[in-house]
């Protein structure tokens, strides 16, 4: 069970900006954003909502790691993506009104912000900004889903685990990246596995590979990337 601190806070607009959906937005929307939310805690192993479930709110994550996954009644698993710090999930239903659509599993001890949908709309009323902002970002996590399934449907493992890192680098470094680029890679790889559909010996022979190629390099858990050859990874059939 989510634990309830029972009282709404604000965590200030420095905490909101960190969300790339708030970076634009009013700091006075910001503060009151901050007023309308109430912290929550979920232990790890915590099913925070499943597929079905009646949507009236998002959460914000301020730390830990959840699995956003669809399941089948054989008992296999799509892993869609995997969310941590700095980011939002649920926000679908704050536009559509609609079940949720994945079921959603804390990996780790998870703290974040909840804001349900009513009081997103009061907000969108008083700054139309934020709507926007929102239809710009569902557009963004379109756009992301269907990378996902081109990788897993037409692209190798080595280009997907390629893909996987240029996505993520961009996250982080944003469109135009560096020629090396450094990433610290917090997702175990049995749960790097489970994004690109792929079994975790075979990614770790992949990322054995890179390493051996020296088309990454690893210091711990941060990876030190050749932008250039994992663009060439990435899309092997563009030359």
């Amino acid at each position: 069970m989510a634990q309830d601190t029972g009282v709404k806070g604000n965590p200030g607009t420095a905490f909101w900006q960190g969300f790339p959906i708030f970076e634009d937005i009013a700091d006075s929307t910001l503060a009151r954003l901050g007023t309308l939310t109430r912290r929550r805690e979920w232990p790890a192993g915590t099913v925070m909502f499943q597929r079905g479930d009646a949507g009236d709110y998002l959460v914000a994550i301020a730390s830990g790691r959840v699995k956003l996954s669809l399941a089948t009644a054989s008992g296999r698993e799509l892993v869609l993506a995997i969310a941590e710090s700095g980011t939002i999930i649920g926000e679908m239903a704050l536009f559509d009104d609609e079940p949720r659509s994945a079921d959603a599993t804390t990996l780790l001890p998870t703290v974040g912000y909840v804001l349900s949908r009513r009081d997103f709309l009061s907000l969108v009323e008083n700054d139309p900004d934020l709507q926007g902002a929102m239809i710009r970002f569902l557009c963004r996590r379109l756009r992301d889903t269907n990378d996902k399934l081109e990788s897993i449907v037409l692209y190798s493992l080595d280009a997907r685990v390629a893909r996987f890192l240029l996505f993520t680098l961009r996250q982080i470094h944003g469109q135009d990246l560096p020629a090396e680029a450094m990433l610290r890679l917090t997702i175990t790889q049995t749960e790097l596995a489970a994004v690109l559909g792929a079994s975790r010996p075979k990614v770790n022979r992949a990322l054995q590979l890179l390493l051996e190629d020296q088309v990454i390099r690893r210091d711990g858990d941060v990876l030190t990337c050749n932008v250039e050859r994992l663009t060439q990874l990435a899309e092997p059939d563009g030359d």
